[in-house]
């Protein structure tokens, strides 16, 4: 989580120093070589106002204002990291190699097992690879299944500080073959501890209580899927 930190803090602090500075700053000599786009470094935010309400919406975002952010923050993590879709989406995960011996199966049956001991409730289940076989054709397809998960105490918390947040509910652990049949349990890293190095958590220093559904999502999550990729039953 160091380079995440780091980013987010780099980027908080060029976004203060490029809309608060009364005069134009100096050039930086070691950032010589790295694009930067016209006009001030701005991120759509709730303009000082935080949601007072359970489940009060945040303002529509525009794609205009997506796109601006997008353009000004890609070139900067581009030259910085040499980061491309694939590092992101690795990045962004959680990813275990289920043990040697182990079917698809043994990790479904050991996910499902070790997710009733916790309470995290089964919602749904996409069954990816046999739409790969009978919409597109594609019988050559490694096995790829998503099961969705909900801890409803969780879910509500969440939902009531960000309404947003749903988009990212309920939650989901993939199992898939990879281009050497070996098998993976994956999901969304859910790891808020970077909030720890940033003044007041961005905004969720008065939600304690969301930050510990949060951490508890991560820890049943992070247990059932080594569960699955070790085969425990």
């Amino acid at each position: 989580m160091k380079v995440r930190t780091a980013l987010l803090a780099t980027l908080l602090t060029l976004s203060s120093s490029l809309t608060l500075a009364a005069d134009p700053p100096k050039p930086n000599p070691y950032l010589q070589n790295i694009p930067v786009s016209t006009g001030p470094f701005m991120f759509p935010t709730t303009q000082g106002k935080q949601p007072t309400r359970p489940y009060e919406m945040s303002r529509v975002i525009t794609p205009q204002e997506k796109n601006a952010m997008m353009r000004q923050l890609m070139p900067w993590m581009n030259q910085a990291t040499r980061m491309n879709v694939r590092d992101v989406m690795n990045y962004m995960a959680v990813k275990y190699k289920a043990k040697e011996g182990l079917s698809f199966d043994d990790v479904v049956e050991s996910m499902k097992l070790r997710a009733n001991q916790l309470n995290f409730k089964l919602v749904g289940h996409s069954p990816m690879w046999k739409d790969f076989q009978a919409v597109l054709g594609d019988m050559n397809a490694p096995r790829v299944e998503v099961f969705h998960y909900c801890d409803i105490a969780a879910g509500r918390a969440v939902l009531m500080y960000a309404p947003e947040s749903l988009v990212y509910l309920p939650c989901r652990i993939g199992i898939m073959e990879d281009a050497d049949k070996n098998i993976w349990v994956m999901t969304l890293d859910w790891d808020v501890s970077w909030l720890d190095s940033i003044s007041g958590k961005m905004g969720m220093e008065g939600a304690p209580e969301l930050i510990k559904a949060a951490i508890d999502i991560r820890e049943k999550m992070d247990n059932i899927m080594r569960a699955a990729a070790e085969g425990d039953l």
